[in-house]
């Protein structure tokens, strides 16, 4: 199966109903997906790891839009309370998530790990999100996130890009 097992177990443990699209894993990073597979990139969620620098240890992933930009020095930072936050690097997302760069999704986590939600994501009719792995992606309504365990959605946690 393209999509990780753990993310299917989850979602399927959630109820949430979805759709796995199997895809070249050469065109998994989102510009490129896009393009290929002609879906807006409004319709496209990225699933964000940050990592706090000061003190380290506070996670969290992120999902927003391919058409905002994550506002990790704002937002991001004063909701994890911490002085210093940023992207995390491929390694620690690999270590905590057990999912690649270009597959990163909200699904699959450890528990402690919590998803936030951009609230543009959840307006929109239906998203693609990774699956886990870059050979799939996974198309839902976004709408079935609020309420889910371990899931927020958080207003202006991304910012419209220009």
């Amino acid at each position: 199966m393209p999509a990780d097992p753990s993310v299917v177990a989850a979602m399927d443990s959630a109820g949430v109903t979805y759709e796995v699209m199997e895809i070249d894993p050469a065109l998994a990073d989102t510009a490129e997906f896009c393009k290929a597979y002609d879906i807006p990139l409004e319709n496209s969620a990225n699933a964000i790891l940050v990592a706090s620098r000061k003190p380290e240890g506070h996670n969290a992933v992120c999902l927003v839009l391919a058409t905002t930009r994550l506002d990790v020095n704002n937002a991001v930072r004063k909701k994890l309370g911490v002085r210093k936050v940023s992207f995390a690097p491929a390694e620690l997302t690999m270590d905590l998530t057990g999912q690649e760069i270009g597959g990163v999704t909200a699904f699959g986590l450890p528990d402690d790990l919590p998803v936030w939600v951009d609230h543009r994501v959840a307006d929109r009719d239906w998203v693609i999100i990774g699956a886990g792995s870059r050979s799939a992606k996974i198309r839902l309504d976004p709408a079935q996130l609020e309420g889910l365990a371990g899931f927020e959605i958080v207003k202006d946690l991304a910012r419209d890009t220009d």
